[in-house]
């Protein structure tokens, strides 16, 4: 049997975290627990290069006893990397467009970072240009430089998730899927104070036709984040969702709700997910 640990947007240098005695703190709960995997669905760092130190230092600590795999997310993107790094192998951890095999079972993990194509957008009359202007104004994501648009972008997304989730299905391979944006327009909300401004961040997270493509190939569970919402697990059209990222713990915005401190938060957001 395989224990896959699970996990989204730690934001270690936001909440001013200890990254040494966190990797320690982490490393032996994942083996006190007997976990065979564990995944992140990227925001490690606000720097590709700090994220990727922090996983192999971690996956030193647990060498031969617990396998570690990420892929990145916007804020991984901010700094210490650029498009076509991202788009490569990087290293043995680093799980973007790649298919890892789970030993012993008839499962593989599919991890890509993903991307947003503005469809969870409510808002009528505004064009794409409209919303990459937003984008570039308002948002994190206005610092990542890319040769693409982000319509583009999540095309490769998709073309790459496609060609993927066929190649497991002509082996016979259940598919757990890791990505960072989100897939499934019920994470999606429409209201609040500011409707306008929240309809444009909805543009920003994620794709339902990433979802459409994961409903359509039966794949068995899905991680993501972005969202910093926590929630339960939950079951869409055949699909088991996992989506309950750290987050924020900053006395200007604290996102945690069982914690008082990073560590006990991480704990209680950790998700399981077993398979034989």
């Amino acid at each position: 049997m395989r224990k896959i640990g699970m996990t989204s947007d730690n934001h270690f240098d936001i909440n001013q975290v200890a990254v040494p005695r966190v990797i320690k703190q982490q490393a032996a709960y994942l083996r006190q627990h007997h976990y065979t995997d564990y995944l992140i669905a990227g925001d490690l760092f606000n720097d590709f290069t700090r994220s990727v130190a922090y996983v192999n230092q971690l996956a030193q600590q647990l060498q031969g006893q617990c396998r570690v795999y990420f892929i990145a997310g916007n804020h991984d993107m901010i700094r210490g990397t650029n498009f076509n790094q991202l788009q490569s192998s990087v290293n043995a951890h680093y799980v973007h467009q790649k298919m890892i095999a789970f030993p012993g079972t008839d499962y593989v993990l599919i991890g890509n970072n993903g991307w947003y194509d503005y469809q969870f957008a409510n808002l009528s009359g505004k064009s794409a240009a409209d919303f990459a202007q937003w984008k570039r104004a308002f948002w994190v994501d206005g610092a990542i430089v890319q040769p693409v648009s982000d319509i583009e972008r999540m095309a490769l997304v998709l073309k790459a998730t496609k060609m993927q989730l066929q190649q497991a299905a002509n082996q016979g391979k259940k598919v757990i899927y890791m990505t960072h944006f989100v897939p499934q327009a019920a994470y999606i909300s429409h209201t609040g104070r500011r409707p306008r401004w929240a309809e444009m961040a909805n543009a920003l997270m994620g794709s339902p036709r990433l979802g459409q493509l994961l409903t359509q190939y039966h794949v068995q569970a899905v991680l993501f984040g972005h969202t910093h919402l926590k929630y339960p697990p939950r079951q869409i059209q055949g699909v088991t969702y996992f989506c309950a990222p750290v987050g924020y713990g900053t006395k200007r915005h604290c996102e945690w709700r069982w914690g008082t401190n990073f560590f006990n938060e991480w704990q209680a957001c950790l998700q399981t997910y077993c398979i034989k």
